[in-house]
């Protein structure tokens, strides 16, 4: 039996002649290819400065550096995401500052939020997660209510939006990732974006040892480069972005109109829900057996994520988060993606509704 693959980069022959073009080119480090791809992200975020960089964790540690985020500052962020989220704001030297999350659509709660606010905190960073825009205006409101900086984790949700306005035109900055199994890739890359000039130039200078103009180091930088082989995988990429999105949509779509036993994934009102995962939760079941059920019927899925970011031994906290420790519990996602056949997103559902209504 074939397994149906919970996630599948999809690599076609343009991305291979983009990267043949670029081996041809002898311009294989950060160049046209780079600065091309930037210009055409921006347009997905209200042509904000875009800025490329070597990977997602990379596009979060520069934004926090760049905005100036250090020693004795505090930053709120979920405790239910991928660790990334909050390593990169103890790599600026911050202490990463855990709230809850509400449980219909996995993201911060604004009370929580408000109500883990102290003198030191600095900044708050939501997470866009599995592709849904975070409650962006209650947030906002918080933060100019508070004096304080917004930050976006938009690692998942490229093309994603709250009341028309994009995912990554919201905070001070907000970073994107371009791994294998997001809604696009770079092969591997990040992208910090920002409505302020002296931010994008720092994450410039940043992102390049230090410097703008070649030897004139500025700033004591990294080497978090992206190069123009990822940028114009990325460029192809891009192009296919508005297609992937709508099978997105229209596979979550028939999922949730078709599935029964589970809690499929709810949508805020003026939310656009771009589905890096299809999420549900196994209620009154044993969720890890759920998984492996599946399995034996062929359909893969992932635990996103299965131990909060608060208890892993690199941070190792004992808190009061019952929200993000329930939904570590019961979350389970489904396969979503473009690469799925009519046939294939059937599958998935009779599997889901047998083994629900086997372990009823």
């Amino acid at each position: 039996m074939k397994m149906i693959p919970a996630a599948q980069p999809i690599i076609g022959r343009r991305e291979r002649q983009a990267v043949m073009r670029v081996m041809k080119s002898g311009m294989l480090a950060q160049g046209p290819e780079v600065a091309a791809f930037e210009k055409e992200f921006s347009s997905l975020v209200q042509n904000r400065h875009s800025i490329a960089v070597n990977s997602g964790t990379s596009a979060l540690h520069l934004a926090f550096l760049a905005a100036g985020i250090g020693a004795g500052d505090e930053v709120i962020v979920p405790s239910f995401s991928f660790a990334a989220t909050a390593n990169a704001v103890a790599l600026a030297g911050a202490k990463p500052v855990f709230a809850d999350i509400e449980p219909n659509y996995f993201n911060l709660d604004p009370q929580a939020v408000e109500a883990a606010i102290t003198s030191r905190t600095r900044a708050i960073m939501p997470v866009h997660l599995y592709g849904h825009p975070a409650a962006m205006v209650e947030l906002d409101a918080i933060c100019k209510k508070h004096n304080l900086l917004l930050f976006e984790d938009a690692a998942q949700a490229v093309a994603a939006s709250l009341n028309g306005t994009p995912v990554g035109a919201f905070g001070v900055a907000a970073s994107f990732s371009f791994y294998p199994t997001k809604n696009m890739t770079s092969g591997e890359g990040g992208m910090v974006t920002t409505n302020d000039s002296i931010i994008a130039r720092n994450i410039r200078l940043l992102r390049n040892q230090g410097m703008e103009r070649r030897y004139e180091n500025e700033v004591i930088g990294f080497n978090t480069r992206m190069t123009d082989l990822h940028a114009a995988i990325g460029r192809v990429q891009l192009s296919k972005l508005t297609a992937w999105t709508a099978a997105r949509k229209s596979n979550a779509k028939f999922l949730s109109n078709n599935l029964r036993g589970v809690i499929v994934p709810m949508i805020a009102p003026g939310a656009e829900h771009v589905f890096h995962q299809y999420t549900v939760r196994i209620v009154g079941l044993d969720r890890n057996r759920f998984a492996d059920e599946l399995a034996k019927r062929g359909i893969g899925s992932g635990i996103y994520y299965p131990t909060p970011i608060h208890r892993l031994p690199s941070f190792g906290l004992s808190m009061d988060l019952p929200s993000t420790e329930q939904v570590a519990k019961e979350c389970l996602s489904l396969p979503v993606h473009p690469a799925l056949s009519s046939r294939q997103v059937n599958a998935i559902v009779n599997a889901v509704n047998e083994v629900a209504a086997v372990g009823s």
